[in-house]
């Protein structure tokens, strides 16, 4: 996971005592990288609207500069995107759109996008229910040490056929050898 280069400095002032005054010098240098197209500091600050971190706590601006950062191509700010599609925070829940955000950071490799997208197959949310294409994406989160995946893909072997899952199995192996390098 990449560090949050932005975040520590604000860490540090909401332990000053100066969060939530004006903006400060760490908030305005942030907001301005930002706002020239920094990817990093688009998704920070949309961490630190999401968190309240020296901002107070708005979803709907973490939304807006998560969704900058998304559209950049950062895998973290999809799959974030996604959760917060999924759960309603900050805009009105939809599914399809959290499968979209979870689909985009999954196929550059993120195993969190990769096991809500197998969560979202398996659970027909968002998706038709696809039992092996659920388990490709829990299999492939798995294989990135991904203990939620690996018992995600658990449960779907108990829940699948043995032809969904060998599928599944089959479809993993075929996305590993367009995907990897």
């Amino acid at each position: 996971m990449r560090p949050l280069r932005f975040i520590v400095p604000l860490l540090l002032l909401i332990s000053s005592g100066h969060a939530f005054a004006d903006e400060t010098p760490e908030l305005e240098k942030l907001r301005h990288d930002a706002e020239q197209g920094l990817v990093e500091a688009q998704f920070d600050l949309g961490v630190a609207y999401h968190q309240g971190i020296g901002v107070p706590r708005n979803d709907t601006e973490a939304v807006k500069w998560y969704h900058k950062a998304a559209d950049q191509g950062d895998a973290i700010a999809q799959s974030t995107l996604g959760v917060m599609y999924a759960k309603g925070e900050g805009v009105p829940r939809d599914d399809t759109e959290a499968v979209k955000w979870f689909r985009k950071a999954a196929d550059q490799g993120h195993a969190k996008a990769q096991y809500n997208l197998g969560v979202r197959y398996a659970k027909g949310e968002g998706v038709p229910r696809d039992y092996a294409t659920a388990y490709m994406w829990m299999n492939l989160a798995a294989a990135q040490s991904d203990d939620m995946a690996k018992k995600g893909r658990d449960v779907l072997e108990g829940s699948a056929t043995l032809d969904q899952v060998a599928e599944g199995q089959k479809m993993t192996r075929e996305w590993m050898a367009t995907h990897t390098k």
